[in-house]
C-alpha cells in the first residue's frame, strides 16, 4: 500500500499534518472525508503518482495529524483553519502553487482553500459534495436519515463524543456499507485503521468539533462569500456517485453540477459509478477522471 511513497509529519504552525508523498510532476494534494483518513486514496494515489507528485494528508483532528485545542466558537476546526493548514503544508514541502482534490469533508476544505487562497490553487476537484451552506439550506428528512453524522456529530459536547465511544466499529461499518458502497472495497487493514482512529478520544472530539464548525462558522463563511458574490476562480471539477444521494436529491435544482455553477466561475463534472466512497470502490475510473482534469492547462 502506497509503495514508493515517503511519510512525514510537517509542522504547520497551529498543528502538525501527517502526509504521504510520492511520484513526480506537478503537485496534487488529496484530502479525505469521514470516517476515513488519507488511506482512502491507497488505490488512487499510486495511479496518479505516475503523472503527478501526489501528497495525501490527514486533516487536522483526523488520523495521525495533530488535534489542536478546541475553541468555544469551533474556529479551531473550521474549514478555513483546515485550508490554511494545507497552504502551509504545501509551501513547506516546496509547492506554493498546487492542485487539490477532496472527497466528502476533504472537499469542503478544498473548496474553502480555493476561495480563501486563490493564488495557491491551480485546479480544484470536489467529490460527492455540494457546498456546506447548500447542504443545510436543502436539508430534509432524507438527508437527516441517510447522512446521520451531520445532525448527530454537530450536537453540543459531550453527547456525540459519548455516543461514539465504544461504537467505533458500528460507525465505520454503517458508513462504509450504507452509503451505497460495496464493503468488499475496503481492505480489512484499512477498515481497522478507520476504527482505530475513532477510538482515540482526541480524534473523536476533534471530528465532532469539525461537524460543529460546519453547522456554524462554515455556513456563515459560505453565506458571506455568496453575499459578496465571491466565486471559485480556478477550473473546478465536480464528480459524484452515480445513483447516489447527490445524483437524485437535487434534480429540481438542476443537479450537483448546476449547484456548483453558482459557486465556481468554470465548472464541469458528472456522475461516476460507485457509492459515496467511489474513490475506493472505483479507483481506476476516479484516477482517470482526475488525471485528465489535472493534466489540462
Amino acid at each position: 500500500m502506497f509503495a514508493g511513497f515517503e511519510t512525514s509529519v510537517v509542522d504547520v504552525g497551529e498543528t502538525s499534518i501527517f502526509v504521504r508523498r510520492g511520484g513526480s510532476g506537478r503537485p496534487l494534494l488529496l484530502l479525505h472525508g469521514f470516517p476515513e483518513t488519507h488511506l482512502m486514496w491507497h488505490r488512487v494515489a499510486p495511479l496518479l503518482a505516475e503523472t503527478f507528485t501526489v501528497i495525501c494528508a490527514d486533516l487536522r483532528g483526523y488520523g495521525a495529524s495533530g488535534k489542536p485545542p478546541v475553541a468555544a466558537d469551533h474556529t479551531a476546526y473550521s474549514k478555513a483553519a483546515m485550508a490554511l493548514d494545507m497552504v502551509r503544508l504545501m509551501t513547506e514541502l516546496g509547492y506554493p502553487r498546487f492542485s487539490v482534490a477532496g472527497h466528502d469533508r476533504g472537499a469542503r476544505v478544498a473548496y474553502r482553500l480555493a476561495l480563501d487562497h486563490v493564488a495557491h490553487v491551480e485546479r480544484l476537484a470536489v467529490l460527492d459534495v455540494i457546498p456546506t451552506s447548500e447542504v443545510f439550506q436543502r436539508s430534509d428528512f432524507r438527508h437527516a436519515m441517510d447522512f446521520w453524522p451531520w445532525p448527530l456529530l454537530a450536537q453540543p459536547f459531550p453527547l456525540p463524543e459519548r455516543m461514539i465511544a465504544g461504537a467505533e466499529t458500528a460507525i465505520v461499518d454503517n458508513a462504509l456499507a450504507d452509503w451505497g458502497s460495496d464493503p468488499a472495497s475496503f481492505p480489512p487493514e484499512v477498515r481497522l485503521a478507520y476504527v482505530e482512529a475513532l477510538r482515540d478520544p482526541e480524534c473523536a472530539h476533534a471530528i465532532c468539533e469539525e461537524y460543529r464548525a460546519a453547522a456554524t462558522i462554515d455556513v456563515e463563511k459560505d453565506d458571506e462569500d455568496r453575499r459578496a458574490g465571491r466565486l471559485i476562480q480556478c477550473p473546478t471539477l465536480a464528480l459524484w456517485s452515480e445513483g447516489g444521494a447527490l445524483d437524485g436529491w437535487y434534480t429540481g435544482a438542476g443537479g450537483p453540477l448546476n449547484i456548483w455553477r453558482d459557486w465556481a466561475a468554470e465548472v464541469t463534472g458528472h456522475a461516476v459509478p460507485g457509492g459515496h466512497f467511489f474513490p475506493e470502490q472505483n479507483p481506476r475510473e476516479t484516477a482517470d477522471e482526475l488525471r485528465t482534469f489535472f493534466r489540462a492547462h
